[in-house]
């Protein structure tokens, strides 16, 4: 079982070859490839390879399977006794990714 842990958007995910995951939004097209060198941390048969900071070498890539938009969140905001109420809405756009490789130096 190889698996990677890579860093994308201020986080960090573990990762298996053709395992789909969905990550804060890329600049990408579906369809296109994605190649990640910020890798943390590399794991197989013969044990784990820690970076300091990042594993030299290491690559992860990942295929765009399409943009989407995560759950709507509502923030509303209410002062007592003020007669005073705010409503709004967000939806974060997200990236969704099917991982196809991961290659050590």
């Amino acid at each position: 079982m190889t698996y990677a842990v890579i860093r994308t958007g201020g986080k960090q995910y573990r990762v298996t070859p053709d395992a789909v995951l969905t990550v804060e939004k890329l600049e990408a097209e579906p369809g296109s490839t994605i190649t990640f060198h910020d890798i943390l941390a590399l794991g197989d048969e013969s044990g784990l390879t820690l970076g300091a900071p990042t594993v030299p070498g290491a690559t992860v890539t990942a295929v765009v399977e399409r943009q989407t938009r995560d759950a709507k969140v509502i923030i509303f905001k209410k002062r007592r006794r003020k007669n005073s109420r705010r409503k709004n809405g967000h939806r974060q756009m997200q990236t969704v990714l099917r991982i196809s490789g991961i290659v050590a130096a």
